[in-house]
């Protein structure tokens, strides 16, 4: 028997997952849908990022038979409406749902939909799938010199690139670190941090290429970056016939593309072009 969620007094239906590699305009779709009627959307809420990185970090847990509860769980928790629980989401979220106080930033009663937008979502997408079984997905694509150069930016990212986070207790196959082997261990860490980049731009482009053959065509939607920012009506357009919902405009007035070039160093370019060459090039945004 299928377990339905209940958060708040409300039956969990059709909830929605944005994924994609970091700065692939998943927090971007995030803030669109947070200013739509009916949606409850977190972003990075401690609980599930916890559960969001052990899987990551050791990609057996989530394929495990426990993992699809772990996950449900924290989103129960995360999802929950009382007061004072924008207090616990980080900066980016109540920023982006326009939180000044702890909240909530959503009512109770107005709620239809959940979705989750927390950064690196992606490699939990098994345990999702069996969690909610009914759920709905949305993958970003973005260039791959673009997702770099905004990385090298982002502290964040560059934590997770240190030589101690490969430790001997690593997992390969690690589609989040973007190795396929043991032996390629020396390597990513003499590795500059550009290349690194490219590695898990490429990997989280290879688990999303693996999610279009998996999950049938009304569950998961696969939506480029460059779209949403050049064309936002007619992405949306497309987002909210996906979802059956009205999706906000708003969050995305005013946004313009930012291309690699200039903001990647010319021998970084070069690195992550030739890492990930064969993605760049399958997507369109490298000449074969």
């Amino acid at each position: 028997m299928r377990h339905i969620l209940v958060v708040n007094g409300i039956k969990v239906r059709r909830p929605v997952f944005l994924m994609g590699a970091p700065h692939s305009g998943a927090d971007l779709l995030g803030r669109a849908l947070k200013r739509s009627p009916g949606f409850h959307v977190t972003m990075g809420r401690t609980c599930v990022a916890h559960v969001v990185y052990a899987f990551a970090r050791r990609p057996s847990i989530s394929r495990s038979s426990g993992a699809a509860r772990v996950i449900r769980d924290a989103l129960a928790e995360a999802w929950q409406v009382v007061p004072g629980a924008c207090a616990q989401c980080p900066d980016a979220c109540r920023e982006a749902g326009g939180v000044t106080g702890t909240g909530p930033c959503v009512s109770a009663a107005s709620l239809s939909r959940f979705c989750d937008a927390s950064p690196d979502l992606l490699y939990s997408a098994t345990a999702l799938l069996n969690a909610f079984p009914d759920a709905r997905f949305v993958q970003l694509i973005r260039d791959g010199r673009d997702v770099a150069a905004d990385m090298l930016a982002d502290p964040a990212c560059l934590a997770w690139f240190k030589p101690v986070m490969l430790s001997d207790e690593t997992e390969f196959p690690n589609p989040f670190l973007g190795l396929s082997k043991g032996e390629h261990r020396d390597n990513w860490k003499s590795m500059p941090v550009a290349g690194k980049a490219a590695l898990r731009w490429r990997s989280a482009i290879r688990l999303s290429a693996g999610l279009r053959q998996d999950l049938p065509a009304d569950q998961l939607l696969t939506v480029r970056y460059e779209d949403l920012v050049r064309a936002p009506a007619q992405s949306l357009a497309t987002l909210s016939a996906f979802l059956e919902t009205q999706i906000s405009k708003v969050a995305l007035y005013g946004r313009r593309l930012q291309p690699s070039a200039g903001r990647l160093r010319p021998a970084d370019r070069e690195l992550v072009e030739k890492v990930a060459k064969e993605e760049l090039s399958r997507l369109g945004y490298l000449a074969p």
